[in-house]
């Protein structure tokens, strides 16, 4: 069997295959060629003889079967020398009335087949190949039967006519072994010639794949030598290019794997590579710097376990199809922001993770600083801003000299004593979040009917731009546990955000489901939207993407961060999708707990 692992001999049996198969349908062919030729000529030959014979007897029949006339006919026929046995037959009796054998007198029934004398005496002509036994040998013949009429055209006897087809089958026998014969010589010539064709092709191949084996050992110096100029010398060629372009391309990416390497060695960041399974494959020194870690791990859960148990290999494939995030982590004294993100192998799939870990350290003291200055001033000034709130509500109620320009002055102070109040509102809800002082009153609570609160709460700013607002909701309820007032806040930052951008007669539409494991908010308006270059930083506190217009419609620059970190306390996500001048989809992902839970 192992000779048929071979190409060389694949080739040989595939063309004695071929030819095999060539030979044996075509003699087939030939042999029922040559068969359906003879006996069409034996049926001719009957047909003719009948044709012959048959007027002249009907001719005498009226004077019996046994007149000499037919007897004489019949005779005649045999000293013709014909091949053919004739038989004449009574109707009557079934008795051989005349024949060019020595068979008169007998039944017919003895020796001649019954079926072919039942149909002949029907009145109908019939022909058929019969087999018969004699002394232990088999003759073929082929046997035609005519019903033979009187003048008023019935059926008084049987003309039955015998051909012997032993020369015939003699004939075809002798063709079979010529054949056979034949066939024989073109598969011995066959075997030869598709070796030696095989051995014209695999002589290459071998030397090819000999010479690939040293290039896999790491031996590029080779060469492939060009004997021909049909599809195997261009196989050589190009083998022979191969060979150099391979050997350019190894040496290219072992200097650019230095590079790499050095690079990796001495950056500032750690880098930790992994593949999709979670073993590490490449780790930096500075990784484990910055780990300090007193044992060198295998897969990366045994490192992130150490820095974050929340942050594992499952829990970054369970997230879906980004695969990639970050973080920002506590470590033994120091603030780590731990980045990772997939690669894709050169198919396109994804086969591993690259983790990179920055020490924030200082950067998150900075913010601390700043987030602290935040509170303590919006703290002071509350106090002056109520004083002042409460001394122009007073004047606004009385008169002075000039009321016209008091009350001006008044109407001013106290849109910008609002703006301020607003602003140190949101201020301080942000420094909560930040300091991680807020807590959340989690009740049961209907999400429907809270949608429908915030859009009547809202009337008097969407009316006014005869907008309309509308919820595309499955379900007439949608109950689960979150905090009613922090939610109510979110979503009037949220519609109150896509009825001031939303010009009059605009459209804005509320969509809520609820997916297995989450409820699902979708704000569209049909606003101006909001340019790609701008959406990154919309969650920025004090971003605006319109400064001026965002100060005229009364924005802080503060509520997309308030309604981010309300939606990620509750362990859900905000994303925001935009085109300018055709509108903006805010969608709010909730995590949805059961009522039961």
């Amino acid at each position: 069997m192992l000779m048929f692992k071979s190409i060389r001999w694949k080739f040989t049996t595939i063309y004695f295959m071929l030819v095999f198969i060539g030979m044996i349908i075509a003699g087939v062919i030939i042999v029922e060629s040559f068969q359906r030729y003879h006996m069409n000529d034996v049926s001719r030959r009957l047909i003719n003889l009948t044709e012959l014979i048959k007027p002249q007897i009907e001719r005498y029949v009226d004077f019996g079967f046994d007149s000499p006339e037919i007897r004489t006919i019949i005779q005649n026929q045999s000293e013709l020398g014909f091949r053919e046995e004739i038989f004449i037959i009574s109707g009557t009796d079934y008795k051989i009335a005349a024949t060019s054998t020595q068979n008169i007198g007998r039944s017919a029934e003895e020796f001649l087949d019954f079926e072919l004398l039942v149909e002949g005496l029907n009145g109908k002509t019939r022909e058929k190949n019969i087999i018969i036994q004699d002394a232990g040998y088999q003759i073929r013949t082929m046997d035609r039967v005519e019903p033979i009429r009187d003048g008023r055209q019935a059926v008084v006897g049987l003309l039955y006519i015998r051909y012997d087809l032993t020369d015939v089958y003699k004939s075809l026998s002798e063709s079979k072994a010529t054949i056979v014969r034949a066939t024989l010589a073109a598969l011995g010539i066959t075997i030869l010639l598709g070796f030696m064709i095989a051995r014209t092709i695999t002589e290459p191949i071998n030397d090819v794949t000999e010479k690939a084996a040293k290039m896999a050992a790491g031996d590029f110096d080779q060469k492939v030598d060009v004997k021909s100029n049909d599809e195997i010398g261009k196989l050589a060629e190009m083998f022979n290019v191969l060979t150099s372009e391979l050997k350019t391309s190894m040496d290219e990416i072992s200097r650019e794997k230095s590079k790499l390497e050095a690079i990796l060695h001495y950056m500032d960041d750690g880098l930790i590579a992994v593949d999709r399974d979670g073993v590490i494959i490449h780790l930096n020194p500075k990784a484990l710097e910055m780990l300090e870690l007193p044992y060198r791990a295998e897969r990366i859960d045994q490192i992130l376990k150490e820095i974050d148990p929340d942050l594992t290999m499952n829990k970054i494939v369970e997230d879906g199809t980004r695969w990639s995030g970050s973080k920002i982590v506590d470590y033994k004294g120091s603030t780590l922001r731990v980045n990772y993100a997939p690669f894709e192998n050169v198919r396109g799939i994804k086969s591993g993770f690259v983790f990179v870990l920055q020490d924030v350290t200082e950067q998150e003291k900075l913010d601390r600083m700043r987030r602290d200055f935040v509170a303590n001033v919006s703290h002071e000034l509350k106090t002056p801003l109520t004083s002042i709130k409460s001394y122009t509500e007073t004047l606004l109620d009385g008169g002075i000299d000039d009321p016209d320009t008091i009350q001006q002055f008044l109407g001013v102070i106290d849109g910008e004593a609002d703006r301020m109040a607003r602003l140190v509102r949101d201020l301080l809800q942000l420094s909560n979040f930040d300091a991680k002082m807020a807590n959340l009153h989690m009740e049961e609570h209907d999400m429907l009917h809270l949608i429908r609160q915030c859009i009547m709460k809202l009337e008097t700013s969407y009316k006014p731009k005869n907008q309309r607002i509308k919820i595309n909701a499955q379900e007439t309820t949608l109950v689960s546990v979150f905090d009613y007032d922090r939610m109510e806040q979110v979503l009037i930052n949220v519609i109150g955000n896509a009825v001031k951008y939303t010009p009059e007669e605009g459209k804005i539409t509320i969509f809520v489901s609820r997916m297995p494991k989450e409820l699902v908010l979708r704000i569209c308006d049909t606003g101006m939207g909001i340019p790609d270059k701008d959406l990154a930083r919309i969650f920025e506190r004090f971003y605006r993407v319109d400064k001026a217009r965002s100060r005229a419609l009364g924005g802080t620059g503060l509520g997309l961060s308030i309604a981010q970190q309300f939606v990620e306390a509750h362990g859900g996500n905000i994303a925001i999708e935009s085109t300018v001048d055709i509108g903006t989809t805010v969608t709010i992902r909730l995590p949805a707990v059961s009522v039961s839970a």
